[in-house]
């Protein structure tokens, strides 16, 4: 299925003009052209965030107009790059493999790595659901059925692995444009859907998907990042080095100001900012940060194997040549090797827990709430102490809801927890809760975004017991004092 990829991509640049440099507009400005994915949000601080931001714009100034190009994935803005009619692009780990491959050959198309967008450590980033009603509780229940992916895309790449590492043959990979897999996994065409950021959180936000594999579980970096046309870069360096300080503005922004980034990237996406925020908040799934890192590298070497099996058409790709941070370290400053070496999240989850009386400081139990009618969320100690805070939400609301409506200032529009054993963030409601009785009052319930994951602490923590959401915040609320 890749090779239907790759084709496609050659001959999109067969048809394509010859590779040339900013082009006048129409307004007799020079263009630079940006392809990016609006609906990626793991990519929004050299996308739709930038974008909306202007910072781009301000910092090249009137001599310039920029053309912002859309797209679902990575492949149709790699083909637009061998054909010179993209000068930047950003896109995840796997089509970024594919890219350098496609142009790698050809000097005047060569591309190169320039910056980071966004990364998880774990894989967090790309997940399987299935429906709601599915029987399926793990992803080896998925043996024999239909999935569907985007071929080639970072979610595909988790989907590969995590089979491979599950000991799962007979899968068949059904290729789809994200919206198209959505729909098909609705109308059950499909019995699994594999996808990067932020199709598998809104499909369970929507309650049309149940996470059943949370590529955490891989324990794999995946990451998305921006490409330039090399002979681009070399002409315009300019261009390129705006570009590279407007997207760390922008990553400032994103870490400054969480919440009104996430309504933006909703506002220009249609996606819900609850879903945005899932991701790109405090403490989000995807940790912001330009800096190309180690372990980001090294999961690309990791990956470049994985793309030789799923096509015989990639012949694979000399990283060395094609990572090159230069131009960021420039952009960046004297700070660049200082940042590049920390993994820590600049936009972590901190402050006071008023219902529990205790600081938010530890990453790995830090939860939020955020309510309706209000321009900033809650933090919480633990997961315990975030399911007290919106049993009180809910009270509060339900006085208030005979005056004010459904929608009354107070009611929850969502609720975030860390996965007890991976750290990857979800939404409260839809994850899978133990209660463990031994446990300090104030850590009583631990939430899992997966069964599996559930089940696999519960054999090494046997006196942890099942819990329905529903009873967990009834049981919390009636804790009384968890201090």
């Amino acid at each position: 299925m890749l090779r239907k990829v790759l084709t496609a991509v050659a001959l999109m640049a067969v048809a394509g003009c010859t590779v040339s440099g900013t082009s006048p507009g129409g307004d007799g400005k020079i263009k630079v052209v940006i392809g990016y994915q609006s609906k990626t949000i793991n990519t929004v601080t050299a996308g739709t965030l930038l974008r909306s931001l202007g910072y781009l714009e301000k910092r090249l100034g009137g001599e310039y107009t920029v053309e912002w190009q859309d797209y679902d994935t990575g492949a149709p803005i790699t083909a637009k790059m061998v054909a010179g009619k993209i000068d930047i692009g950003s896109m995840g780990d796997y089509p970024l493999l594919i890219n350098a491959s496609r142009t790698q050959g050809t000097p005047a198309a060569r591309t190169e790595l320039i910056s980071i967008t966004g990364y998880n450590l774990r894989g967090g980033l790309n997940m399987v659901v299935v429906p709601p009603a599915s029987t399926a509780r793990t992803l080896a229940d998925l043996a024999g059925t239909k999935i569907s992916a985007s071929v080639g895309s970072a979610g595909h790449g988790t989907l590969v692995q995590a089979l491979e590492k599950a000991g799962i043959g007979d899968v068949e990979t059904v290729n789809h444009q994200p919206a198209v897999g959505a729909a098909q996994l609705e109308s059950g065409g499909v019995q699994g859907y594999a996808q990067f950021v932020a199709w598998p959180g809104l499909l369970a936000f929507q309650d049309k998907g149940r996470l059943v594999y949370d590529g955490s579980a891989l324990n794999v970096p995946t990451f998305h990042g921006v490409v330039v046309r090399q002979e681009y870069a070399k002409g315009h360096p300019h261009v390129v080095d705006a570009f590279l300080k407007a997207q760390i503005d922008a990553t400032r922004y994103l870490h400054e100001h969480p919440v009104e980034a996430a309504e933006s990237v909703a506002e220009a996406t249609g996606l819900p900012p609850e879903v945005v925020y899932l991701y790109n908040g405090r403490g989000g799934i995807a940790t912001f940060d330009v800096t190309v890192k180690q372990p980001l590298r090294a999961a690309h070497e990791h990956d470049v194997t994985y793309l030789k099996r799923i096509s015989p058409d990639f012949s694979g790709v000399d990283l060395g040549s094609f990572v090159n941070d230069t131009y960021l370290r420039k952009a960046y400053g004297a700070a660049y090797d200082t940042d590049r070496a920390s993994t820590a999240n600049a936009a972590a989850v901190t402050g006071t827990d008023a219902t529990c009386d205790l600081p938010v400081s530890d990453p790995k139990t830090a939860s939020e709430l955020w309510l309706a009618g209000e321009d900033a969320t809650r933090s919480a100690a633990t997961p315990t102490c975030l399911l007290r805070q919106i049993a009180a939400a809910k009270g509060a609301a339900v006085k208030g809801a005979a005056a004010e409506g459904a929608a009354a200032k107070g009611t929850v529009r969502a609720a975030y927890v860390p996965d007890t054993a991976t750290g990857t963030r979800w939404f409260a409601d839809r994850s899978v809760w133990l209660k463990d009785p031994s446990a300090d009052a104030t850590a009583r319930f631990l939430p899992f975004t997966t069964q599996e994951g559930a089940d696999a602490y519960r054999k090494t923590h046997p006196k942890t017991e099942p819990i329905a959401y529903e009873s967990a915040l009834k049981a919390a609320e009636a804790g009384g004092d968890l201090r």
